[in-house]
């Protein structure tokens, strides 16, 4: 079975043109899911059937797997089977017509604007590593784009000119943001005056945010850098650079913004995936509503 896994994981890489954390996610769930089959004493996937496709999932909810694992898990199992069968290395996908588990819709977590400036304000810009992380910040608020897409940014990625950065999402399709003048005007003075004093002489790097080493930051260390200036900043909420994310989405459609334009933004593949920030705005709405409306606070009418 393990031949099978080492074709689907080729066949993703030539074929899907996925991206680095979406192939491991999907060789990582069909790898346990082959160890599951194994335990259960299967040695073929010409004999796996719907049941054992069920059981791996019951088996995952006990592990207590969050139903987003247990869905993802699910779409990448179906997907393995459908390349088995297109390849003719199966006649039949067991796991044709099964449901994927369903996922509860959680409203994100959004910070509120003066949380944002407070956030954004917190590094000192008078040195290299402090102006690298007010930049990163500023663009990852004036954009929207995820944690991975801030730190595989180049500097040809960047056109101050025309206000505007590119990035490939998570189908590695690229997509144009607009970059608003502020994180624009301090992306420029980080390019000109702080980044060289990052870069080491004897490497060549094409990275836009660079780390004390003079190579690309990485995921951990931009995730280092959000806590310590969301705790400099007193934020209580817990916050991740997801959190920056769905606050630029929600700040936006609360300002007017159009739902289709922030889809694209944000690299949504399916609108109602952008819709859930509608519910955000919605809370919103009915807060300012109750505490600025002068009859909005029920009064107990007499009989």
């Amino acid at each position: 079975m393990n031949n099978e896994l080492q074709r689907f994981n080729q066949f993703l890489v030539n074929e899907r043109g996925l991206s680095p954390n979406t192939l491991e996610s999907y060789e990582r769930d069909i790898a346990q899911y082959l160890a599951f089959l194994k335990q259960q004493d299967i040695q073929s996937l010409k004999d796996t059937k719907k049941l054992h496709i069920s059981n791996y999932l019951i088996h995952l909810k006990q592990l207590g797997r969050a139903a987003a694992t247990q869905s993802r898990t699910m779409v990448s199992i179906r997907a393995f089977y459908q390349y088995l069968v297109r390849e003719r290395l199966l006649e039949h996908d067991p796991s044709l017509y099964m449901e994927t588990p369903k996922l509860e819709k959680r409203v994100p977590t959004v910070l509120t604007i003066g949380e944002v400036e407070a956030l954004l304000d917190a590094p000192h810009t008078e040195t290299p590593n402090g102006m690298r992380d007010k930049v990163m910040l500023e663009v990852l608020y004036a954009t929207g784009i995820r944690v991975s897409e801030l730190i595989s940014l180049n500097v040809d990625n960047l056109n101050l000119d025309m206000g505007f950065i590119r990035c490939a999402g998570n189908s590695l399709k690229e997509r144009i943001i607009p970059l608003g003048g502020i994180a624009a005007d301090y992306a420029a003075a980080y390019l000109k005056t702080m980044r060289p004093r990052l870069l080491k002489p004897d490497k060549a790097e094409d990275a836009l945010f660079i780390n004390h080493l003079g190579t690309r930051i990485t995921r951990q260390g931009f995730w280092k850098i959000i806590k310590r200036y969301a705790a400099d900043a007193q934020i209580t909420a817990e916050i991740t650079p997801h959190t920056i994310r769905h606050s630029f989405a929600a700040h936006l459609l609360e300002n007017g913004a159009d739902l289709r334009s922030v889809q694209e933004m944000l690299g949504h593949a399916d609108i109602s995936t952008t819709q859930i920030y509608t519910h955000v705005t919605r809370s919103k709405m009915k807060e300012v509503y109750d505490s600025s409306h002068p009859r909005a606070r029920r009064k107990i009418v007499e009989q």
